[in-house]
């Protein structure tokens, strides 16, 4: 049976296949193709909606447990063209 995780943009539970697993790395929000960089993940779909649900309800400081000014300074956008170049092709 595979791991079922919970996408934090829309708050639905998922295979982990279906998710992309996002990892802060220097005030910047990285996606982990691997699912094995260090430090604590989050999982979104790979959808432009969900990430604007996440980016919205301010999960991404919540889930990744970023403290303190780090929270409001987070760099989505890598993130953010990122899932709107899987969304073109």
């Amino acid at each position: 049976m595979e791991p079922v995780r919970t996408c934090i943009g829309c708050r639905s539970r998922a295979p982990r296949s279906s998710l992309l697993r996002v990892v802060a790395r220097e005030s910047e929000l990285v996606v982990d193709e691997t699912a094995t960089l260090p430090g604590r993940g989050a999982w979104l779909h790979p959808t432009v909606s969900c990430f604007q649900d996440a980016v919205r309800r301010r999960a991404f400081g919540r889930a990744l447990r970023v403290t303190g000014s780090a929270t409001g300074n987070l760099d989505t956008k890598p993130l953010e063209n990122r899932l709107n170049w899987l969304m073109d092709n």
